[in-house]
């Protein structure tokens, strides 16, 4: 199984981008799929997930609830809308997903529980 994201790239504070996350040879079916970001110099932090393919089971950070929305849009595709960027978005932005679809809710938000990984698509936020 490998994951690749894409949709990167230089915006403008205040614009938006739309990233995605596509699985190659499975489907994610009961996968906890998730997003998470690393700036330079700063551990991974998460971003958003969707548990165990459930739509009606988002999660996200505070930083950017209200202005992210991760979504599934086909049965190995899954994004995050991002709207309202600001400068301290700016990351390298990377999916990743449980293999097993075992995810605990309390270990949504903890990178060491994903074991695949896409190569990260980078995100600049201009000011």
């Amino acid at each position: 199984v490998q994951l690749q994201a894409y949709g990167g790239g230089l915006v403008q504070s205040g614009g938006s981008l739309r990233l995605s996350c596509v699985a190659s040879g499975r489907t994610f079916r009961r996968s906890t799929v998730a997003w998470f970001r690393q700036a330079p110099g700063q551990e991974r932090q998460f971003v958003a997930a969707i548990f165990r393919w459930n739509s009606s089971r988002t999660y996200y950070a505070d930083s950017v609830k209200g202005r992210f929305t991760i979504s599934r849009d086909t049965d190995n595709t899954a994004s995050l809308q991002m709207t309202g960027l600001r400068p301290d978005d700016t990351a390298v932005y990377f999916c990743a997903a449980d293999s097993e679809g075992r995810m605990i809710l309390s270990s949504v938000r903890d990178p060491s529980a994903y074991n695949f990984w896409g190569q990260g698509t980078l995100v600049t936020v201009s000011s």
